[in-house]
């Protein structure tokens, strides 16, 4: 008997799509096919393993504000019900749930864990987002601490139009704060000067959070204040699968193709037809062609609309031709102990500093980023009693002389980076080491960028076409909100709606924006 239950086409097997598949398995009668133009589940949440030792690409904190995001996750890893390895040999109290697995004999759990990013800048550590402790103003000096307190005093009473990154980040720290943590960094990551890139970003990213919200947060401290509402930029714990985040998609992959489901590997997509303002079918680099009902693009917006060829409207095909990205480079290092000083109260195995990242301030090198996997998750290093395995991550465009370097020379450069500015002693200290590249790992705010609103409407008539996640909105999403998208799809598409208003209101409505409340 043949199956005449309505399909659809999911392009991409990361966070949304495979979001995206299992809610539709789960609340209609739709059959999801995923395409996925890699071997490997999900996307830039993947879990990458090299000799024993995994790699989060990026850094991926299961933390949302989104109660069904965190229904969701409880659905598929259940928080740990006993403690994990370095808590039980570190002798470290956490709050478990109750009948939770146990991460030292199952491996379908998630880990409740210690969120700690700094600053390195100038050989000190400063926290991030920057805050009031008193080794704070120590680090900056008196004369230091003048400049940031006038500075941000002369952005509160002298406010700058919000219309590109850099005004955006003064009005929000001070010019001061701005020169020191937030310039060269933002220059590094988009390989544009602040002023150049679109103050949407910063809005998207920093959710409002400033000097002030930074005050408001340490004295709701101090006094107390029960229901307090906290930035997610300044959660202090964090959920986080046993094996890394590509543990839990492998795991919902599984689940999918269990319900029904099917995932294609290695299929590309590259011809998108569109007849009669409907998306009919899609082909793939080697020829199969996919028909469907409806179509969930991730897939990048430019790839996408290039896909339609004539059929989308000249001035649509020259705006997403014209929307940038960034790439993105991490090397992979095993070293026996690093060279930073651990001055804080918090234990690790080793004795290291007890960072999930550390972001680089440092002029003199491109190393933007430092993962210490050690204290994501103690089960990504195989012997994280005695080595440190870490990431370093690198920003660059495909093409350029970071990208078509070899994986030998780059390596060699980065152990010279990291001796550089004193992580380690010497090169010669890193035990083994590879390199992975990521395309079109962050979509970027400038260039055609700005007349995005208009290909937005375009896309968004297409009755059948659901564009989701990250690249497929050209939105700099969280992985929550990537999954949100989805979830807003399939609930559009099972109430019979073609209205995308909700897919792409995720992560721009002030409700979302606003903090979540927590209880002290």
């Amino acid at each position: 008997m043949s199956d005449n239950r309505k399909t659809a086409v999911i392009i991409g097997a990361g966070p949304a799509g495979l979001t995206a598949a299992y809610m539709l398995l789960k609340e209609t009668g739709i059959r999801p096919v995923v395409l996925e133009e890699s071997g490997y589940i999900g996307g830039i949440s993947r879990t990458h393993v090299y000799n024993g030792n995994r790699m989060d690409l990026g850094g991926h904190r299961f933390f949302s504000k989104s109660e069904e995001v965190n229904r969701l996750w409880d659905e598929l890893m259940p928080l740990q019900g006993s403690p994990a390895f370095d808590d039980i040999r570190l002798g470290a109290q956490k709050d478990l749930n109750p009948g939770g697995p146990d991460p030292e004999a199952e491996d379908r759990v998630m880990l409740r864990r210690r969120r700690l990013s700094r600053i390195f800048f100038d050989g000190k550590f400063y926290d991030y987002p920057i805050s009031l402790k008193p080794e704070t103003f120590k680090n900056f000096g008196f004369a230091t601490t003048m400049k940031v307190g006038f500075s941000y005093l002369a952005s509160v009473f002298r406010k700058l139009p919000e219309d590109n990154l850099e005004n955006l980040y003064i009005n929000s720290f001070g010019r001061k704060l701005y020169s020191m943590f937030f310039e060269y960094y933002t220059e590094n990551l988009w390989g544009r000067h602040p002023s150049e890139i679109d103050a949407s970003w910063g809005k998207q990213r920093t959710k409002g959070l400033s000097i002030f919200g930074i005050i408001k947060d340490y004295l709701g401290k101090v006094f107390k204040v029960k229901n307090r509402k906290v930035n997610t930029s300044l959660i202090e714990e964090f959920r986080y699968p046993k094996k890394g985040p590509g543990q839990l998609w492998e795991y919902l992959a599984d689940d999918i193709r269990r319900m029904g489901g099917e995932i294609v590997m290695n299929a590309r997509v590259r011809d998108v037809l569109v007849e009669d303002g409907r998306v009919i079918s899609v082909s793939t680099d080697d020829g199969r062609t996919f028909a469907a009902d409806e179509f969930f693009s991730t897939m990048p917006v430019r790839d996408l609309v290039a896909g339609m060829g004539d059929a989308a409207p000249e001035d649509m095909r020259r705006i997403a031709a014209g929307l940038p990205y960034r790439d993105y480079i991490t090397v992979g290092m095993l070293v026996d102990r690093l060279k930073l000083e651990n001055r804080t109260a918090y234990k690790t195995l080793t004795g290291d500093v007890p960072d999930c990242w550390i972001y680089i301030q440092d002029r003199n090198v491109k190393l933007g980023r430092l993962q210490i996997y050690n204290n994501w998750s103690p089960y990504l290093v195989s012997d994280p009693e005695h080595s440190i395995w870490i990431g370093l991550e690198y920003f660059c465009n495909e093409g350029d002389s970071m990208w078509t370097m070899s994986d030998a020379d780059f390596i060699e450069m980065a152990k010279r980076e990291l001796a550089a500015i004193g992580v380690i002693g010497d090169p010669s200290e890193v035990r083994d080491a590879c390199r992975l590249k990521v395309k079109k790992a962050y979509p970027a705010y400038f260039d055609t960028y700005s007349e995005f609103d208009s290909l937005k409407e375009w896309l968004s008539s297409i009755p059948n076409l659901w564009c989701l996640g990250r690249n497929g909105q050209h939105r700099y999403n969280n992985m929550d909100h990537s999954m949100l998208t989805a979830i807003e799809a399939v609930r559009a598409v099972a109430a019979g709606s073609t209205d995308k208003t909700a897919v792409w209101g995720v992560n721009t409505e002030k409700e979302y924006h606003e903090a979540k409340s927590e209880e002290k």
